[in-house]
C-alpha cells in the first residue's frame, strides 16, 4: 500500500492511496538447511560472501552473472496534460511545465546512465491516441537525444490512449536487441488523470521490461488517478520480462520527478521487488516539538509534527 497527501490548501491534506498488489519476489530464495543454518542463495549479482555470526551463522552465495547492455525505450504522452504548470516557476520566472520538466528528467536520467555505461542506447516514441516514433535509431549520443527532445511537441486532449501498438513496436525492437545480446526497457511518462489507457497484448509475451512515471493532477470529481494507476499498474505486471517500477506524482514538483526517475536507474537485472524498494526510499525527517520540563517529573516525549 502506498499513501500520498495532497495538498488541498485546507487546514487538513486530503489523503489519497495508491496501491500496488504485492508480488512474490523471486531473485532471493531461502533454503533452511539439515543442521538448522539458513543458507541464502541470491542469484545474478557478481561476488560472494560470508557472514558468520555466532551459532548458526549466514551464509551468501552470490552466483556471477554478467549484466546486459540495455536499450532503453523512452514513451512521453504528449496529451494537453502535459502542458499543466508546475509548482516552481522556471528561469526568470517563466512558466515550467509538466513537458518541460520530463525533458530535463529524460537528460538527467541519460547522462547518469551513459555515466554507469556508456555502451546503453536510447530512443523516443510519443503517446497521443496511439504511439508514434519519434528517434526510431537507438544511440548513446547525448546530442542526438537533446535533438529528440526538441522536436517533441504537444497534441489537442485525447479520450483514448492505446498502448497495444507501443507493446508491438517494444517487442519488435525487443527481438533485435536479443540477437545482439542486448535487452530492451521502456520507461512511459503518462500526464493524464481521467484517461485510463487500455491495450490488448497476450499474458504469456514479455519481452522487454516496462517502467511508468505517472504524473497527475489532483483528484477530484472530473480525474480518477487512482483508476488510471491501477491500468497502469496491471499493464506493467502483464508485459514486463523483469522487475518494472512504477512511481507518480501529484505534487507538480519538479524534484520530485527527478527523484523518482533517478531510482529508475537501476537495472532490471539487478532489481529488487519495488515493495522492498520503497521501504529503504529516504524519508522526510520529522521536526520534533521543544522538550519542556513535566512538573510531575515525568519523561516528556517528543511529538513528530507532520
Amino acid at each position: 500500500m502506498r499513501c500520498r497527501s495532497f495538498n488541498t490548501g485546507q487546514n487538513a491534506p486530503f489523503v489519497f492511496s495508491f496501491s500496488r498488489t504485492n508480488k512474490t519476489p523471486t531473485a532471493h530464495r531461502k533454503f533452511h538447511l539439515p543442521n538448522g543454518n539458513l543458507e541464502s542463495v541470491m542469484e545474478g549479482t557478481e561476488g560472494t560472501s560470508s557472514v558468520a555470526g555466532g551459532v548458526g551463522g549466514v551464509r551468501y552465495m552470490l552466483k556471477p552473472a554478467r549484466v546486459t547492455n540495455e536499450d532503453i525505450l523512452f514513451c512521453i504522452d504528449v496529451d494537453a496534460e502535459s502542458l499543466v504548470e508546475m509548482k516552481t516557476p522556471g528561469p526568470n520566472g517563466k512558466p515550467f511545465t509538466r513537458l518541460d520538466a520530463i525533458k530535463q528528467a529524460i537528460l538527467l536520467f541519460i547522462h547518469a546512465k551513459l555515466t554507469i555505461n556508456p555502451d546503453h542506447r536510447f530512443a523516443f516514441a510519443t503517446l497521443s491516441k496511439s504511439v508514434s516514433w519519434l528517434r526510431k535509431e537507438f544511440s548513446g549520443n547525448v546530442e542526438s537525444a537533446i535533438s529528440a527532445l526538441r522536436m517533441l511537441s504537444t497534441t489537442s486532449s485525447s479520450s483514448q490512449a492505446d498502448l497495444t501498438n507501443l507493446f508491438r513496436l517494444a517487442s519488435h525492437e525487443a527481438k533485435k536487441s536479443r540477437s545482439q545480446n542486448r535487452i530492451l526497457r521502456v520507461i512511459l511518462i503518462y500526464c493524464r488523470s481521467s484517461v485510463k489507457p487500455h491495450y490488448q497484448w497476450p499474458v504469456n509475451q514479455k519481452l522487454f521490461t516496462l517502467d511508468v512515471m505517472y504524473l497527475h493532477d489532483k483528484p477530484g470529481p472530473e480525474n480518477c488517478p487512482q483508476e488510471v494507476y491501477d491500468t497502469l499498474v496491471e499493464a506493467l505486471e502483464h508485459v514486463s520480462e523483469y522487475e518494472g517500477y512504477i512511481y507518480e506524482s501529484g505534487q507538480g514538483l519538479a524534484r520530485v520527478l527527478f527523484r523518482h526517475v533517478s531510482v529508475l536507474l537501476a537495472h532490471p537485472q539487478q532489481r529488487c521487488s519495488q515493495e522492498y524498494m520503497d521501504t529503504v526510499t529516504p524519508k522526510p525527517l520529522t521536526k520534533k516539538a521543544p522538550v519542556t520540563e513535566s512538573g510531575n517529573g515525568e519523561d516528556n516525549i517528543p511529538v513528530s509534527s507532520q
